[in-house]
């Protein structure tokens, strides 16, 4: 039995020695087939090296594939100006002036100028119209002058279909010389007719039943004037009716002030206009006043003026 064993160890021995053999073969056989593969990547790595160092450029290249010589250029400036664009000199000086340019436009040379410009130019010229504005309402406040007329317009004796009525004209003139404040008086009911004949008819209507026409609007306040100019057209030797609506109920308001009468008419002068106003307003004073013919009004307005200024120079109202 123990010879038995001892064949069987031996065996054993034998058989792992010759397996031992074989891994040796077979490792250097590894070995050399490593080595032969080394020296051929060696070789064609020296077939392959220039004498000018191409493989770094080659590597260079192909990691980035532009291989122009302007790419190549452009490709060192793309990361330097993202980079280090702040930190050149030029670029430094500017970043700071576009910033500021943003902060507040004005700063700049150019324009520094001309915002202070236009800040004084808009209240100067702000200042200049409100000054005109009260200067003019100041004029108009200070003015102790009222001009109160009525006026037709329509078909008139002797000078035809008219735009402007023959009072309003001379009106027109007087309001200028004296710098008065002007009331035109009109009917609340306008039932006056166009036409020259049919109107003279209801004037004599009116007179004959002492109508007293309504006045459209409300008469200003007459309390700040001293002296009334008050002018119409003659209708039948007469003030118009409505004019006497504006006598009766400004009476009171009246008293006191200096009231001057004037009219146009087509040949029967003043009319006494002067006396019927005094006797509608007792407690005023009554002036001079002045008959203009319609048709000069319409046709000879250089004489008429000349007439008005004369006129006026009189009273002592001229300016």
């Amino acid at each position: 039995m123990k010879k038995l064993i001892t064949i069987l160890v031996i065996f054993s021995l034998v058989l792992a020695l010759s397996g031992c053999g074989k891994e040796e073969k077979k490792a250097d056989s590894s070995a050399s087939g490593a080595a032969r593969e080394t020296e051929e990547i060696k070789a064609e790595d020296q077939d392959a090296e220039t004498p000018q160092a191409a493989d770094p450029e080659a590597s260079q290249q192909d990691a980035s594939e532009p291989e122009t010589p302007e790419n190549e250029a452009a490709e060192p400036e793309a990361p330097e100006d993202e980079v280090v664009k702040p930190e050149t000199p030029d670029q430094e000086a500017a970043e700071p002036e576009a910033s500021e340019n943003k902060g507040s436009e004005p700063e700049t040379p150019d324009q520094e100028p001309a915002d202070p410009d236009r800040a004084v130019k808009a209240p100067e010229a702000s200042g200049d119209s409100d000054g005109a504005a009260e200067e003019d309402k100041e004029e108009k406040e200070q003015s102790d002058i009222l001009l109160v007329y009525f006026s037709r317009t329509g078909e008139q004796y002797g000078v035809g279909e008219i735009e402007t009525g023959n009072t309003a004209i001379v009106a027109q003139m007087i309001a200028e010389i004296t710098k008065a404040d002007v009331f035109e008086i009109l009917p609340e009911d306008d039932y006056y007719p166009y036409t020259y004949d049919e109107l003279t008819e209801i004037a004599k209507q009116e007179q004959n039943d002492h109508i007293r026409p309504v006045i459209k609007d409300e008469v200003p306040d007459l309390s700040g004037y001293q002296t009334v100019f008050i002018g119409s057209p003659v209708w039948w030797g007469d003030w118009p009716m409505i004019m006497y609506t504006f006598f009766e109920e400004s009476a009171d308001a009246l008293a006191g002030k200096t009231l001057i009468p004037f009219n146009t008419h087509a040949g029967s002068g003043l009319s006494g206009f002067d006396k019927k106003l005094a006797a509608a307003c007792p407690g005023s004073t009554v002036g001079k006043g002045l008959s203009i013919a319609g048709k000069d009004a319409q046709n000879a307005q250089d004489t008429v003026r000349e007439n008005v200024s004369s006129w006026l120079s009189g009273l002592g109202y001229a300016s």
